[in-house]
C-alpha cells in the first residue's frame, strides 16, 4: 500500500524522517539542504513526531550533538551540504570510530572557493574515507527509499556505522516528482525499535566513549571498522530485499541498464544516470551496443560485484562529478580502476569529469563521451586519461 505525493527530493527525505520518527535531530540550515530540516521542524512544531529537535550554532555542533545523543542510546538523524559537511569533518570521524548509527541526508553541493551553491559531489567524496556508509540517489523517490533503509543498515549489530544518503543539490532536492510513499505504520514496522549498543545511559553496564587510545589499541579499533564495512555490504542487500517485498522497488549495489550485451558502458552516480539512459537508447538505434551502470553504494565500494557486472564490457567510461586534484582522475574512476585491477578485468577505462559547480551536462556531451569510448575500442588507444566534459 502506498500514497502518491507530489514532493521534491528534500521534502521526500523530510517525509521519510517524519515516518521514521527519530529520537533526536540536531541540524543547521545550509543551501540546498535547508528545506529538509525546515520541513522537518514543522513536523516537530505540529506535534507529528516525538523528536527532540536541537537548534545549534554550526554543523560542527550539529554532529557533536548527534554523537552525544547516539552514544546515549537515541536514534539520531541530521542533514547537511557542502561547507556544512566540511565543517563537520572532525566529528564525522568521531561518529564512525565510535560506531554510532547516525543517519545523515547529504544534498550534494560544490565546495568553495569560489563560492558555489550548486551541485557536484566534492562534499561527500571529500568525506569518503571518514568511515561512513554512502548511498547515492538518482531521484527523489530513491532518496526517500534510501532514507528509510538507512537506519536498518546503520543499526544492524554487525555494522553499527553511520550512513550518508546523498542526492543532487537543486537537480533532485528542488525538483518536484511523484513519490510513492509508504504508510506510516509500514515504515515504523520496517524500521523497528532501536536496540542501542552499549549506551551511556545504561547505568547497570557503565562504558566509556572517546578515551585516549594510543598505539596499544588504536590500530585494533581501526581494524574493527574495516570489518564493519565488510559486513555492511551483505546487510545493505538484505535490507534492500526486505524493502522490495514491502514497496515493490528493487535496490542493490548498483542498477544496470542495457548492460547485458554492451560493448561500451559508463559508470555514473545520481541524477545524471537518467540522462545517460536516454543517450544509450539513442545510440542503440544506431546499432551501438551501449549501456549504463548506475552506482548506488559508493561506501563500501562493491569491488567484486562491479567488476563482474562489467566483465564483458570492452571499454568503460567512468563519470565523476568531482575531481581528485593531483591524482590520476576522479574518485569513482580511481575506485573502478582499482576494482578492475584486483579482479583482473581487461577493459580499457577512461575518466570523464563533468558538471562541476552545477554546470549542465547535456545528452550531446554524454553522447560524445560514448563515441570516444567506441573509438577507443576500435583503436585500442585511450589518449588523454581524463576528459573534462563541457569545460570551456
Amino acid at each position: 500500500m502506498s500514497r502518491h505525493l507530489a514532493l521534491d527530493g528534500a521534502q521526500a527525505v523530510a517525509e521519510a524522517m517524519r515516518q521514521i520518527n527519530p529520537d533526536v535531530v540536531a541540524a543547521y540550515p545550509i543551501t540546498p539542504q535547508t528545506e529538509i530540516v525546515q520541513k522537518f521542524s514543522t513536523f516537530v512544531a505540529d506535534g507529528l513526531v516525538d523528536t527532540e529537535f536541537i537548534t545549534v550554532e554550526s554543523e560542527h555542533s550539529a554532529m557533536s550533538a548527534c554523537v552525544g545523543a547516539a552514544a546515549a542510546g537515541a536514534r539520531v538523524m541530521t542533514a547537511t551540504s557542502s561547507a556544512g559537511l566540511a565543517l563537520m569533518w572532525e566529528i564525522l570521524y568521531v561518529a564512525a570510530s565510535n560506531r554510532l548509527p547516525i543517519v545523515m541526508p547529504v544534498v550534494n553541493r560544490a565546495l568553495s572557493a569560489p563560492i558555489n551553491i550548486h551541485c557536484d559531489h566534492s562534499d561527500s567524496m571529500g568525506a569518503r574515507d571518514a568511515g561512513w556508509i554512502q548511498l547515492f540517489s538518482e531521484t527523489a523517490q530513491e532518496a526517500y527509499d534510501n532514507a528509510i533503509q538507512a537506519p536498518r543498515i546503520a543499526e544492524h549489530p554487525d555494522v553499527l556505522l553511520p550512513v550518508m544518503v546523498c542526492q543532487d543539490g537543486f537537480i533532485t532536492s528542488h525538483g518536484l516528482e511523484r513519490i510513492d510513499a509508504l504508510e506510516d505504520d509500514q515504515v515504523r514496522q520496517f524500521v523497528g525499535t532501536l536496540q542501542p549498543h552499549m549506551p551511556l545511559l545504561d547505568l547497570e553496564h557503565p562504558v566509556t566513549y572517546g578515551p585516549l587510545d594510543f598505539y596499544d589499541y588504536y590500530f585494533e579499533h581501526k581494524r574493527q571498522q574495516v570489518e564493519a564495512m565488510r559486513h555492511a555490504g551483505p546487510v545493505i542487500l538484505a535490507v534492500a530485499e526486505e524493502f522490495a517485498r514491502l514497496s515493490g522497488r528493487q535496490y542493490g549495489y548498483f542498477e544496470p541498464y542495457r548492460l547485458d550485451d554492451a560493448e561500451v558502458a559508463v559508470v555514473v552516480l545520481n541524477s545524471t544516470a537518467g540522462t545517460a539512459r536516454v543517450v544509450v537508447d539513442r545510440l542503440r538505434k544506431e546499432g551501438i551496443k551501449a549501456g549504463v551502470l548506475k552506482l548506488r553504494v559508493f561506501r563500501p565500494f562493491p569491488v567484486q560485484e562491479l567488476a563482474e557486472a562489467l566483465r564483458h564490457v570492452r571499454v568503460v567510461g567512468v563519470m565523476d562529478r568531482s575531481d581528485s586534484f593531483g591524482a590520476m582522475g576522479g574518485p569513482v574512476f580511481i575506485e573502478t580502476c582499482a576494482a578492475f585491477y584486483t579482479q583482473r578485468h581487461p577493459a580499457l577505462v577512461k575518466n570523464f569529469v563533468y558538471g562541476l559547480g552545477g554546470r549542465d551536462t547535456t545528452p550531446d556531451q554524454i553522447e560524445a563521451a560514448f563515441r570516444d569510448l567506441v573509438q577507443i575500442g576500435e583503436t585500442g588507444q585511450i589518449g588523454e586519461l581524463v576528459t573534462y566534459l563541457g569545460v570551456r
